[in-house]
């Protein structure tokens, strides 16, 4: 539920309203008791991602991208070379048995 601004056009009294988006908008000043309420526009609230796992700006600097991509070269030819080392060598065979 998004928080508007309000402000009276008499009083010149200033608010924020937590209200659902599907709400009328309020004409009534709680100040003054007057019709001269008007909701003021925004310029919006960016969207914040509280909790673990979640990143301010939902975006990595390039110096943690670098860092990362260096990280991950060794842990590519480390990760290359152990399927080769397992692929040369060979099962012993296995002893046939008699069905017959």
């Amino acid at each position: 539920m998004p928080t508007y601004d309000y402000e009276c056009d008499d009083c010149g009294h200033e608010f924020e309203l937590f209200q659902s988006i599907s709400e009328p908008v309020k004409r009534k000043c709680p100040k003054c008791g007057k019709q001269k309420l008007r909701r003021l526009f925004g310029t919006g609230a960016a969207v914040v991602f509280k909790g673990s796992g979640f990143y301010q700006t939902d975006y990595r600097s390039d110096s943690y991208k670098k860092a990362a991509e260096q990280d991950k070269k060794p842990a590519e030819k480390t990760s290359d070379a152990k399927p080769a080392e397992k692929s040369a060598k060979k099962e012993p065979d296995k002893p046939k048995s008699d069905a017959s």
